[in-house]
């Protein structure tokens, strides 16, 4: 588990590495003569099209102007105070609509020909949820394409005692404002993610999360093996692991184990049942495995 938080971490940080070199300051549509224009690319992925909440925070750029360039948290009425402008009311408007305002008012009088950016450096207004197996579980506000392991490490990463299957709980409606859990989702609302995939770098389960969503990562399953194995005893259950899987993590058979005529223990219903089971057979969480002594 130690690894694969460290990786899962390394993961994050070069994901916002990558961030950080793909993102270019912006500017408006109409650069003036001898001033380098934005990549398209970088217009296309800015959220021109994202409505301005209270406790936003603004990154304004306006091009060979860094006294008018900065970050503006915009506070509860839904205005932030700009440099010479003064107070300015943003809420309710689109990031096109803010930087179409702010340019209009800069060339009346302050800057010929104005090339102003507008993005959203933190999404106050919109949040997500942690919750489980993570050291720090509470509403966190996102941040632009925010990520699942940008929101696990925003947690403080999972615990140890966290499974490594954790679960995407997705609203039906935007602007949810409470923790969700998985009964309260259909399947179509789930997502389930194996961490374990990220540490070998399939970075496709490395979700983006939207407004109201919540990760919830579960306490680590186990099921039990004993009798002829090396490490018989207690280990953390995964989803789809074999008969034959869970004899290797118990370090394998001894010399008079046998891998015919294994038993399972399993609760059914309330009540302990015994049962045969195959190599190839899938366990379930609470299962345990009875390894018998070879014939004579």
């Amino acid at each position: 588990m130690k690894k694969l938080l460290t990786s899962a971490c390394t993961v994050v940080a070069m994901l916002v590495a990558c961030i950080a070199a793909a993102q270019w300051p912006g500017a408006s549509s109409d650069p003036s003569p001898g001033k380098p224009a934005p990549p398209a690319q970088a217009i296309a992925n800015r959220p021109s099209d994202y409505v301005v909440g209270a406790q936003d925070v603004l990154k304004i750029t306006v091009f060979d102007e860094p006294t008018m360039s900065g970050s503006y948290r915009v506070d509860t009425d839904g205005s932030f105070q700009y440099p010479m402008l003064g107070r300015l009311p943003v809420g309710g408007m689109r990031i096109r609509e803010v930087e179409q305002m702010l340019k209009a008012r800069l060339e009346d009088g302050y800057i010929k020909r104005a090339q102003v950016a507008v993005d959203v450096e933190q999404f106050r207004s919109r949040s997500i949820f942690v919750v489980g197996e993570v050291r720090t579980p509470g509403k966190y506000a996102m941040t632009p394409q925010m990520s699942l392991i940008e929101a696990l490490a925003a947690a403080g990463s999972t615990t140890p005692a966290a499974s490594s299957e954790v679960m995407i709980l997705r609203p039906r409606d935007a602007g949810n404002t409470q923790a969700l859990t998985p009964e309260q989702v259909d399947q179509s609302n789930l997502t389930r993610v194996n961490l374990a995939d990220l540490q070998l770098g399939r970075l496709s389960q490395n979700v983006t999360l939207v407004e109201g969503d919540t990760i919830f990562v579960p306490k680590a399953e186990k099921f039990f093996i004993t009798g002829q194995v090396r490490s018989p005893g207690a280990y953390t259950y995964e989803r789809g692991l074999t008969v034959l899987q869970a004899i290797s993590l118990a370090g394998g058979l001894t010399e008079k184990g046998s891998s015919r005529r294994i038993k399972v223990i399993r609760a059914l219903k309330g009540k302990k049942t015994q049962q045969g089971v195959d190599l190839a057979d899938a366990i379930q969480p609470g299962d345990t495995l009875v390894i018998p002594q070879r014939l004579l």
